[in-house]
């Protein structure tokens, strides 16, 4: 096995960032866990190495940082998504109304499916 450079160490970095910038973008959450033991040993082994190319590691900062920004909206998507379903389901459990002066009531009822059958 060949030992890794500095250089092939930031190349193969910066075509996993792109791969995972691709998989992001098209909401691959799969291929996103996937890259990130690959990416975090890359990481590691750059770390070890202390490379001197100053402006590669610059422009790899950058996509982890872009890639980072992508990911926080994804999970913040994610959250919102969470949120709205939780909402719809409190609201099949119960309806909120307000009385005449303005207090909140909650009439519980769950909707029951069932399907009738009819000779």
């Amino acid at each position: 096995m060949t030992e890794d450079t500095p250089q092939t160490l930031i190349d193969r970095l910066d075509d996993l960032l792109e791969t995972e910038r691709s998989a992001l973008l098209a909401g691959d959450l799969e291929t996103i866990a996937s890259l990130l033991a690959r990416k975090e040993a890359l990481i590691d082994a750059l770390n070890r190495m202390q490379p001197n190319d100053r402006g590669a590691l610059e422009k790899l900062h950058e996509k982890v940082t872009r890639n980072q920004a992508l990911l926080d909206g994804a999970l913040q998507g994610i959250r919102r998504v969470a949120a709205r379903m939780a909402a719809m389901r409190r609201i099949r459990r119960s309806l909120e109304t307000y009385d005449q002066s303005g207090r909140r009531q909650v009439i519980e009822g769950e909707v029951v499916h069932k399907v009738e059958k009819r000779a």
